[in-house]
C-alpha cells in the first residue's frame, strides 16, 4: 500500500509571460523539478499523471505546490 508522501501533489508552474500551469507530480518528480530550476537553464521534462511536459526553465518565474490536505464540508466541533 502507498504510503501517503507517495502520493501526486498538485503543483502549479508560473511563467515570466504570466501563463500559469497546474500539474499533479509524485513528490520525486517536484524534487527534480525543483533541482532542475536551482541548477540552471534549459528545458526540462516532467512525467505528470496526464503524460510528459517540457518547460523552458528560463521562463519559469515561480513554482507553487500545495499547502496540506484540504477538505470540503462541514466537520463537528
Amino acid at each position: 500500500m502507498a504510503e501517503a508522501t507517495d502520493k501526486p501533489q498538485r503543483i502549479e508552474i508560473g511563467f515570466s509571460g504570466g501563463q500559469v500551469i497546474a500539474v499533479r507530480l509524485k513528490p520525486e518528480a517536484a524534487l527534480a523539478l525543483r533541482g532542475a530550476l536551482d541548477s540552471g537553464d534549459g528545458w526540462h521534462d516532467i512525467a505528470t499523471e496526464d503524460g510528459e511536459v517540457a518547460i523552458d526553465l528560463s521562463e519559469v518565474v515561480f513554482v507553487r505546490g500545495e499547502s496540506g490536505e484540504h477538505r470540503v464540508g462541514f466537520t463537528s466541533a
